[in-house]
């Protein structure tokens, strides 16, 4: 069984019916959307969405630094004043 990441569902017919009803229902929490009972989409709310792209945003960031402080190469050093 799939996990469903979400503490409400809807269905697709649902969603098609009266969308914006959906969104105010969900009263700023995500959504699951079903097919025949499985996930095939989340509704999230725009903060929400806006907090996961700055999350993976800064996840990348990290990665691209740690990977940079990582590759064998000598670090040179400036002080805030050189930059």
């Amino acid at each position: 069984m799939q996990p469903i990441f979400a503490t409400q569902t809807a269905s697709i017919s649902e969603l098609k019916t009266n969308p914006s009803a959906l969104i105010k229902q969900s009263d700023g929490e995500s959504v699951a959307i079903l097919n025949h009972n499985k996930p095939v989409a989340y509704l999230v709310p725009t903060d929400m969405y806006e907090r996961m792209m700055e999350a993976m945003d800064d996840m990348a960031l990290s990665q691209t630094a740690n990977a940079r402080m990582n590759d064998g190469q000598t670090p040179i050093k400036v002080t805030l004043d050189d930059l």
